[in-house]
This record gives structure tokens, sequence and C-alpha cells, in this order.
């Protein structure tokens, strides 16, 4: 699409993320903007279109030969579930960033338009600036809640800022046989990939490709890394982080069967917030969970204060609502058959299937 889309007062175009100019100008606009995630990196949506086949784009407003407003997308493609635009893919942010006294509308008309052009019936937005009034557009509200708080001056202080309760989790798991890396070498890939792997099939999810995991590491660079808990020298519990904007979020992450025992993943939380204050953090972002979800209560009892998230998707005319939601009734029975499989098998389909959940 070479085209661009005219407008009175603003220009819409899609920009070529491969270009380094465009890439800067963009992270540029995204440092100043204070609702900026890493989800809206251009290293995001090439991460994702590198491990999972799903096409990068981006639309930027421009207003005077400055950005006003930026929307990232990948194009997801999924046999079972169908196409969409999503800002971001297998992301839980994302969205329309905009600066003052731009709308959005002429944003969101141009996505709609370049969603029936590349023949996706769905758009999903994750965040940021939302459509309040738009045809074909839905508002979900109160389905997922964020976690954030600031981290504690020292190790101590950290302890102890979690509730007692669930201070004396992580007391068992300093006291056991427990051992952490942190890292993003191959063996912490390794390790990291394995746990989740296991983490998701207990869980009834299809794995992503492990290609998509090694593209975040790669294009995020020192903006990424993978904290590891072992037991006896086996990995028990993994997770990827990202850091942005002062904030550490536990991404994918996960443990064994084995870890619940061991007190493994309570550790392992306390550990990242420990690491993430050394590497100069100010905050510990939990990501989403679903409301009223075992995870929601997890972080509660860490004293994280859930905050509502917002989101919005688009359906063209006369199509079908796309539900690739894992906690949907209709594919409860899918998840049941899944966490039955066996885990080299689960492995093997599993990137099949996720590549295209977006």
């Amino acid at each position: 699409m070479n085209a661009p889309f005219a407008l009175a007062r603003e220009m819409v175009r899609l920009i070529d993320l491969a270009d380094p100019g465009e890439a800067r100008r963009i992270e540029a606009f995204l440092a100043a903007h204070p609702d900026a995630t890493p989800f809206h990196r251009p290293a995001w949506l090439a991460a994702v279109e590198r491990g999972t086949g799903n096409r990068a784009l981006a639309l930027v407003a421009e207003r005077d030969d400055a950005i006003a407003a930026y929307l990232p997308l990948n194009e997801v493609h999924s046999p079972i579930f169908g196409r969409l635009l999503a800002s971001s893919g297998f992301a839980v942010g994302g969205g329309l960033l905009a600066r003052p006294g731009c709308a959005g509308e002429a944003i969101f008309a141009a996505t709609e338009e370049l969603a029936l052009r590349r023949s996706c019936p769905t758009i999903e937005l994750r965040g940021g600036q939302l459509p309040q009034a738009r045809a074909g557009w839905t508002l979900k509200r109160d389905s997922h809640c964020g976690f954030v708080l600031p981290l504690a001056a020292d190790d101590a202080a950290q302890l102890t800022a979690i509730p007692r309760k669930q201070r004396a989790e992580v007391r068992k798991g300093l006291q056991a046989d427990l051992t952490i890396e942190a890292g993003m070498g191959e063996g912490d890939r390794a390790a990291h990939y394995a746990v989740y792997a296991e983490s998701v099939r207990n869980l009834g999810t299809p794995v992503f490709p492990r290609a998509l995991f090694a593209a975040v590491l790669d294009l995020f660079g020192a903006d990424a890394d993978i904290l590891t808990v072992r037991h006896q020298g086996r990995p028990v519990a993994s997770v990827l982080s990202l850091y942005h904007g002062g904030a550490v979020m536990p991404y994918w992450g996960g443990g064994t069967w084995d870890a619940r025992r061991l007190r493994a993943n309570d550790r392992m939380y306390y550990e990242l917030m420990l690491h993430a204050r050394r590497r100069g953090c100010t905050h510990f972002d939990f990501g989403r969970s679903k409301t009223g979800s075992g995870a929601y209560h997890f972080k509660r009892n860490w004293g994280f204060e859930p905050a509502p998230l917002t989101y919005a998707s688009w359906t063209a005319p006369g199509a079908g609502r796309r539900d690739a939601d894992p906690t949907s009734a209709r594919h409860a029975a899918q998840i049941e058959v899944w966490q039955r499989l066996p885990l080299a098998l689960a492995n093997r389909l599993g990137p099949l299937i996720a590549r295209g959940l977006g």
C-alpha cells in the first residue's frame, strides 16, 4: 500500500519499519510519550514477524512533518482463528499513541481500510487511545487488569513489602536448595523454553515458537533477559522479562510441577525484583491477568492492586466475531485434551497453532 490516506489536518500513512530512519523517528516519539510500552517498539513488531511469520506494520499520522499519532500492528494469520490486525501481536499492550490535540479518528479510519485491504475481518487494540463511538467497534472493559508497584529501596525492604502470607512462601523458597541465574545466552534460552513449554502444556495452552523468544531477546538486546531458578542443576522456574521506562515486566514465565513444592515461582519473582532494582528499575509491572482468575489472585497476594484495562475490537461488516481467548468456554474441551498430551507431542504441535493466536 503506497498511497497515503489524505486528511484535512493530518496525513496518515503506512511506514516502512525496515527503514532505520523511520524506526529511529518512532523510538524518539515513544521516548517522549508517557503511555508507551515495550509492545509499541519497532523491535517488538519485528520480533513477532521474525519469530512467527506475522507481518509487522505501522501507521503514523503526521502533521507538519512530525509524528502526531502512531499505531503498531501485526497482521496475524491463523487457519483456526482467522486473520486479524493486532496492536500489538502476542502482546498485552499496544494500541494508538497520540500527541495532545490528535483525536485519533483519522488513524482508526485508516486502520479499518487497511484491514479490509488485507482481508483481515478483525482489529484488536490492546490499550492506548481507543475509539469511543465508531461503527463496528466494541469496547471490552474489566475483563483484564494490570498490576504495577514501585520497587523497594533494598533487598530487605523488598521482602518486608510483600504481604505476610506471600512473604512466608518466599521465605520457604529462600530456604530451599535453589540457585538463580540471569542472562540471555543459549543455555538461558534452552532452560527457559523447556520450563515454559512444560508450564503452558500443563495449563492446556500451545507453546509459542522458540524463534519468537529468540527474536525478542536478539532485537531487544539489553532491554530483555532471562532469570532461571534451578534445583540441583535442573531448571524448575524461568521467566523472560522486558525492561522499559524504568519498569521490569516478567512476560513469559512458568514453572515445572516441582516448582510449586519448591516455591520456585515465588523465589523467582522475588529475585527478579532484586535483579531489576540492581539494573536501575523503579517499578515492577506484573503484566495483565484475567479478572478473577488464579493469576489475578496470585498477584493480589503479592500486594499488587488491580487496575482495570480496556481493549477495543472491530469486526468487518458481515463477518463473525473472532474468538481465540483460551479461557473461552468454547475452547474448554480442547484445553482439557491439550493438558493430557505428552510433552514432546505438545511441543511439536504447539508452535504450529500458537503462531496464529496473536
